[in-house]
């Protein structure tokens, strides 16, 4: 089996795909079931957070008993574990020795902050305790690089990024929803890692996809496509969050797919967006996001892509789920809903495929308003 590495920062190299550890939970067997399976795909980078509940106390215990086995990757794994924003320095210290003590390994290679979602996220990891902990790990010898993960607006990781102070950083990528590509292509012009976080499942779920979606990608799975298609557009590693084995089979066959797209898969895409342009005619939402700011915060441009992907590629489930956690996600989601919106026409004007914005909030409010689902974790 062909073996590719990528540049993650300027420290490691990762393979295509990162095993993501907040899903294998049910036991240490399950979590080293689908770690040793990791290993048997190519896979050498693992991403984990003291966030994810036992997730890192199973790791650990994986990784002794594939070291027992002598079941490693070449060279060894790379581990990218989490840290929250705005604790104070000593907590911190706390948790990075809790979480090397956990996984069982002296040093990390990847800290990240963990949802650098508002800009006293930014101040904290720049300024405050943040760089601190930072500067205190490194002079320990405790981790190699400093990234964020970011959940946030897209000016704030611009910022972010732009500091030059973070060596990775993981993102909202994916297939359906390119609007933070430009974001990943000013990372990787500056020798950052780029790791796309859940580019399947909240890319659209596409491991569970709509029939029309199925019928628009043919003959290439959904789930395939967009795994090629940021692959592609220079992404790092895409996360992959299995809780069984088999589920790690799509790591497998696209061990060594780091070329760009064939033209069976220009082909796929091409008939995707035409299809989903043509369901959604002239009230399909360009994401230009000339709209915002709202006067009332209504975050336009998101709530118009549900209902691009509901009505477009028959994504209502999806759409629904995201729809409803508005609101009850603190900053690692939107906050206001459509029903905020109070028919100023503030937004018009500055559409530029002149869309009757209130009309389109007022309708996908009222077609994907339902109950509220648990978030994964947290």
């Amino acid at each position: 089996m062909k073996i590719v590495r990528r540049p993650f920062g300027k420290e490691v190299e990762v393979s295509l795909f990162t095993l993501g550890t907040m899903r294998a939970l049910e036991s240490s067997e399950a979590m080293y079931a689908v770690v040793k399976e990791a290993c048997l795909a190519g896979i050498n980078h693992i991403e984990t957070s003291p966030s994810y509940g036992p997730a890192q106390k199973f790791l650990g215990e994986s990784l002794q008993k594939l070291r027992f086995h002598k079941i490693n990757p070449q060279n060894g794994w790379v581990v990218t574990s989490k840290i929250l924003p705005g604790i104070t320095f000593s907590e911190g210290q706390r948790q990075l020795q809790q979480t090397l003590v956990d996984i069982g390994i002296p040093k990390i290679d990847n800290l990240a902050v963990h949802g650098l979602n508002l800009p006293e996220h930014l101040t904290w990891a720049l300024h405050g305790d943040g760089i601190k902990l930072i500067q205190w790990a490194k002079e320990k010898n405790l981790i190699a690089q400093f990234g964020f993960t970011s959940h946030g607006d897209q000016s704030l990781i611009e910022k972010a990024i732009k500091s030059r102070q973070f060596n990775f950083c993981s993102l909202h990528l994916h297939l359906l929803d390119q609007g933070r590509l430009h974001l990943s292509k000013l990372a990787l012009n500056q020798d950052m890692g780029v790791m796309a976080i859940s580019p399947a499942d909240k890319g659209g779920h596409l491991h569970t996809p709509s029939q029309t979606l199925i019928k628009d990608c043919s003959p290439i799975s959904p789930i395939e496509l967009a795994y090629r298609f940021l692959l592609a557009q220079g992404v790092s590693t895409l996360t992959l969050g299995a809780n069984k084995p088999e589920e790690l089979s799509i790591a497998k066959k696209l061990v060594a797919a780091n070329g760009q797209l064939t033209k069976a898969e220009e082909a796929s895409m091409n008939r995707l967006y035409q299809e989903g342009k043509r369901r959604l005619g002239d009230t399909l939402c360009g994401q230009c996001r000339e709209c915002i700011p709202c006067p009332n915060n209504v975050p336009i441009p998101e709530i118009l892509r549900l209902r691009n992907l509901s009505i477009g590629h028959d994504l209502t489930s999806f759409s629904k789920e995201r729809y409803n956690l508005i609101g009850k996600a603190g900053h690692w989601w939107e906050e206001v809903d459509a029903s905020a919106c109070k028919k100023c026409g503030d937004c018009l004007p500055r559409c530029p495929n002149h869309l009757k914005i209130p009309d389109l909030l007022e309708q996908t409010h009222h077609h994907l308003l339902d109950r509220p689902k648990r978030r994964l974790w947290g």
